[in-house]
C-alpha cells in the first residue's frame, strides 16, 4: 500500500506526479521486483547477477560539483572536483525531475555511519529495484520505528535510462554524477554502475565531516582480541582487504570510517568486493557470499542453462564487484564502533623493490607519506604499461576528496600525537629486485609482520634508519628473516638498489611538490634523502 506521506516527501524533492512509489521493500521483495523487470537474474546459489552494461566502473571524468556560496572556497577544485554552476544543475534537474513523471520508483531510507552522534540520514530514490537492494545492502538500515519517517539530510536520485546533453549541461558526456551541497542532493544519470552511490556519499562525508572534527578515512578497520583497534590504509592491490580480515581481529569495515572524539565508526552496513579470481582458500570469508541469498554479483558471468557462475571469467569486465551484507562475513563487529586506534598502518605494493617490508614513522611522516598516498602499478596489468609505474592517490582515496588533502592530513597528525598512535608504512611489493628480478613478498610473511606490530612485538625492537627514506626500520621480527628486512640486503646489485631507491625518492619529491606550499616545514623535512 503506498501512503500519502511517500508523494509527499518526493514532491518536496521537485519529483511530482510519479507513478507508483515502493518504499523501503525488504530484500526478498525488491529479488522479485528486479527479475519481474528484467533487471537481472537468480544465481543457482542464491545471488542477485546483474549487468551494468557499458560502465563497468567509476566515471571519474562525469563527476561534477556545485560551485555556490557553500562550495566556492572549500572545495578543491581541479581534476578530481570540476565545477558545474548552479544554473546548469538547475536546467539539469528540472528535466531529471520532468524525465520521471509517471515513472515507478523505488526509494529508501538509510544512515550512512554507525555512530548515532554523526550519522547522516540519507534517501535513495532509483529507478532500479535492484539499485534500490544495493542501497539496502551497503548502507545502515534504521530501525523499524524509523523506516519511511526519518528526514533525510542528503538525497540520492539515480537514473540510469536519463542521459545529460553535454551542449546544455555543461558535462563531458551524457554521463553525469553531481553533487549540491548546498541542495543536499546527488544526482546520477547515464550509468548502471551502482558504486556511483556507494562513491558519491563517500564524497558527501568526506565533505561535511572534517567540519564536525571527524576524520574521514579510505581505509579497513579491525578490533584485536584486546580491544585494541587497527586502521589500514591502502589503495587496490596493496592487501588493504585480505590483511584487515584476520580471523583472529574482528572486523569493524573493510572500506570507509570515521575517527571521531568517540573512536572510530564504519560509515557503512555492508561491503563492495572485488571478486574476479576469488580464492576459497585466500579470502574464504569473501569468497562464501558469493553463494549467498542477499548478495548483487555485478558483471559476473554466469552460465544461463545451470546458473551457476564462473569469478575467473574477465570477458566482461576485470572489475567484477559483489555487494553484500557485513553481517555475512563472520567475526564481524556488528555495531560498527571500535575504540581509538593503537596503530595505524599505510600499505604499499612497491614494485622497485626498494622500500623495506615494514618501517615506522613518525607523525610528520605520517603526513607526508598520507598525502602521497604511493603504490606502484606491474607491468602488463594495464594497456601501455611496460615497466613498474609510480602511482599517487592524496590521502589513499584521492578520487573521493572534496577538500584538499592538508584538512585531512593535519587532522590525522593531530589524532596520531594526541592518541600516541604507533604509524607503520608495510610494503606488501617486492624483494631481492623490482617486478621481473625480485618476487613478491610471501603473504606469510607479510602476516607475521602485520601480527607482530599490532601485538606490539616490534615497540621495543632496534631500529636502523633508512639511509634514503629516513624512516626508522626493525632490524628483527618474529617468524620473518632478518635479511628480509632490509631491502638493499636482499639484492645481488647493491649499486642497481641505490640507483632505484634515488629514483623512486626523486619521484617522492615530485609528487609531494604540488602540495608541499600547504604543509608545514617539518612535515615537508619528513620526505626522503635525495643526492646530488
Amino acid at each position: 500500500m503506498i501512503e500519502n506521506h511517500t508523494h509527499a516527501a518526493l514532491e518536496a524533492a521537485g519529483l511530482r506526479n510519479i507513478g507508483e512509489v515502493f518504499w523501503n521493500l525488504s530484500t526478498a521483495q525488491l529479488y522479485e521486483h528486479a527479475i519481474r523487470n528484467g533487471e537481472g537474474v537468480l544465481c543457482g546459489d542464491g545471488p542477485l547477477v546483474v549487468l551494468t552494461g557499458q560502465h563497468t566502473g567509476r566515471s571519474a571524468q562525469d563527476k561534477f560539483v556545485v560551485c555556490d556560496k557553500t562550495t566556492e572556497e572549500e572545495v578543491w577544485w581541479g581534476a578530481v572536483n570540476s565545477p558545474q554552476q548552479p544554473d546548469k544543475f538547475e536546467r539539469l534537474y528540472e528535466r531529471l525531475c520532468s524525465y520521471l513523471e509517471g515513472k515507478n520508483l523505488y526509494v529508501r531510507d538509510c544512515f550512512v555511519g554507525a555512530d548515532p552522534k554523526y550519522q547522516l540520514p540519507v534517501r535513495v530514490i532509483s529507478e532500479l529495484a535492484w539499485h534500490n537492494l544495493f542501497a539496502h545492502t551497503m548502507f545502515i538500515e534504521p530501525s523499524s520505528s524509523e523506516t519511511g519517517i526519518n528526514d533525510p539530510e542528503f538525497t540520492v536520485i539515480t537514473v540510469p535510462s536519463f542521459t545529460a546533453d553535454p551542449t546544455i549541461d555543461g558535462t563531458r558526456s551524457e554521463t553525469f554524477i553531481v553533487v549540491n551541497f548546498s541542495k543536499r542532493i546527488v544526482i546520477i544519470g547515464g550509468t548502471t554502475y551502482a558504486g556511483e552511490t556507494k562513491k558519491s556519499l563517500f564524497s558527501v562525508m568526506n565533505f561535511m565531516m572534517p567540519f564536525r572534527d571527524v576524520l574521514p578515512m579510505h581505509a579497513s578497520a579491525n578490533i584485536g582480541p584486546k580491544g585494541d583497534t587497527a586502521i589500514f590504509f591502502g589503495l587496490s592491490g596493496t592487501g588493504k582487504t585480505t590483511l584487515s580480515a584476520d580471523p583472529l581481529r574482528t572486523l569493524i569495515g573493510d572500506d570507509e570510517h570515521g575517527w571521531s572524539d568517540n573512536g572510530i565508526f564504519n560509515f557503512e552496513g555492508g561491503c563492495y568486493a572485488k571478486v574476479i579470481n576469488l580464492s576459497p582458500e585466500q579470502e574464504p570469508e569473501i569468497f562464501n557470499t558469493t553463494k549467498t541469498f542477499g548478495t548483487i554479483l555485478e558483471n559476473v558471468v554466469m552460465d544461463e542453462r545451470t546458473r551457476k557462475i564462473d569469478l575467473n571469467d574477465a570477458s566482461l569486465t576485470e572489475n567484477t564487484r559483489g555487494s553484500y551484507p557485513i553481517s555475512q562475513i563472520p567475526n564481524v563487529a556488528l555495531s560498527g564502533l571500535g575504540e581509538h586506534p593503537k596503530n595505524v598502518v599505510f600499505l604499499t605494493c612497491d614494485a622497485f623493490g626498494v622500500l623495506p617490508p615494514i618501517a615506522k614513522l613518525t607523525s610528520d611522516q605520517a603526513m607526508y607519506h598520507f598525502i602521497n598516498g604511493y603504490t606502484a602499478k606491474v607491468a602488463g596489468t594495464e594497456k601501455g604499461v611496460t615497466e613498474p609505474s609510480p602511482t599517487f592517490s592524496p590521502c589513499y582515496g584521492g578520487p573521493f576528496l572534496p577538500l584538499h588533502p592538508r584538512r585531512y592530513a593535519e587532522m590525522l597528525g593531530e589524532r596520531i600525537d594526541r592518541h600516541e598512535v604507533s604509524v607503520w608504512f608495510i610494503n606488501t611489493g617486492w624483494t631481492g629486485g623490482g617486478y621481473g628480478v625480485g618476487e613478491r613478498m610471501p603473504i606469510h610473511y607479510t602476516r607475521a609482520i602485520v601480527n607482530a606490530a599490532l601485538e606490539g612485538k616490534l615497540n621495543s625492537v632496534p631500529t636502523s634508519t633508512d639511509p634514503t627514506f629516513g624512516f626508522e626500520v626493525p632490524i628483527e621480527c618474529p617468524g620473518v628473516p632478518a635479511e628480509l628486512l632490509n631491502p638493499r640486503n636482499t639484492w645481488d646489485d647493491k649499486q642497481a638498489y641505490d640507483q632505484q631507491a634515488q629514483k623512486l625518492a626523486r619521484q617522492f619529491e615530485d609528487n609531494f611538490s604540488e602540495y608541499a606550499d600547504d604543509v608545514s616545514d617539518k612535515v615537508r623535512a619528513a620526505g626522503p634523502s635525495i643526492s646530488d
